[in-house]
């Protein structure tokens, strides 16, 4: 299949070890320049992550056939400030260098998708620990081009609480957003920061659906009928999310995909479909979009990195999507509700 351009919701690839090679090339990972234009991403949404210190990957002994992982720690604010700002820099410099745009409005995304010029690269929290819970530096991440934020990573904060990493488990862990959480999601409204759902728990969901701050999105989220991972959408939360207008950006991430919730990466390129398919079919072809996790999580072999995005294009065309479709969930969908978040 040729390659249709497309934006896709999340990377982690600011935050690797390596990410000095992301504007030439890099031998590991799965997302940098030229890989990102051999797949026709011509747009990205790029997250800063602190990760949380002395974090335990091993399961938790149950007994019971549950996995379930022991509980990030929370990262304290000036932790991941200081982490953040750095990885903002990363971009910013990418930006001075001429190898991305940094997409502070619509415009930008439309001249990188209508150009042969550098990509567009949308800036993104991956947990809003780096926001001091009064909110004064909100308006100074804006000014530097943040329009993008995760309420939470899978750990709790002065805001939400991030839902641990439970299989098979319903997303109905833990309490919902704190004042300062309310808050938050009404000023990044008022500024037109988008708030990102993926990571945040039932009750959290709840409440900012509550609050109507704009069309809700999750940007790398996977369907809990189909893999029962405590961060995946429930029926009743994907209805949600089509009421509102917002959309799912579909995950790569073996584990969010597979029945089994195993990390495999022999997992079939067909599973990102039949996600895609299910919540087609629910709520509407409008409503999906990808939402990669390159270089966050487990790729499946066939995917490989971000230049074989035409493999999963393809793979949604042999599920049944037209080729108006994968417009749509390639690019026009997140354009729209970016838009509408935007103002």
């Amino acid at each position: 299949m040729r390659a249709l351009p497309v934006l896709d919701g999340h990377n982690d690839a600011l935050t690797r070890d390596d990410h000095a090679g992301l504007a030439g090339g890099r031998t590991g990972g799965h997302l940098d320049l030229p890989r990102m234009r051999a797949g026709g991403i011509r747009g990205a949404i790029f997250a800063l992550f602190t990760p949380s210190e002395d974090e335990n990957e091993v399961p938790v002994e149950r007994g019971d056939g549950v996995i379930e992982f022991e509980p990030a720690q929370p990262v304290a604010h000036g932790r991941a400030a200081a982490h953040a700002s750095a990885g903002a820099g990363r971009l910013l410099d990418l930006e001075r260098d001429g190898a991305v745009v940094f997409a502070r409005s619509t415009a930008d995304l439309d001249a990188a998708l209508l150009g042969d010029g550098p990509p567009a690269a949308v800036l993104h929290l991956e947990g809003a620990e780096a926001i001091d819970p009064a909110l004064e530096s909100l308006a100074f991440w804006y000014a530097a081009g943040l329009r993008s934020l995760g309420l939470v990573w899978s750990r709790p904060n002065a805001f939400a609480y991030g839902v641990p990493f439970v299989f098979p488990s319903p997303p109905d862990i833990g309490p919902g957003l704190s004042g300062a959480g309310r808050a938050l999601v009404a000023r990044c409204a008022e500024l037109g920061i988008v708030v990102d759902l993926s990571h945040l728990n039932a009750a959290g969901f709840w409440d900012v659906a509550r609050l109507e701050p704009g069309p809700l999105v999750a940007s790398h989220s996977g369907v809990h009928a189909l893999s029962q991972a405590s961060r995946n959408l429930t029926d009743a939360q994907l209805d949600a999310i089509g009421a509102s207008g917002g959309l799912v950006g579909i995950v790569f991430a073996c584990p969010f995909l597979r029945a089994d919730f195993a990390d495999n990466a022999a997992t079939p390129i067909e599973l990102i479909a039949r996600h895609a398919a299910y919540v087609a079919e629910r709520i509407g072809v409008a409503h999906v979009a990808l939402g990669s996790d390159f270089d966050g999580a487990t790729i499946p072999h066939a995917v490989g990195d971000a230049a074989g995005m035409p493999k999963v294009l393809e793979a949604l065309a042999q599920a049944g999507f037209s080729e108006a479709d994968l417009r749509a969930i390639a690019w026009e969908n997140w354009r729209r509700v970016l838009a509408t978040w935007w103002r």
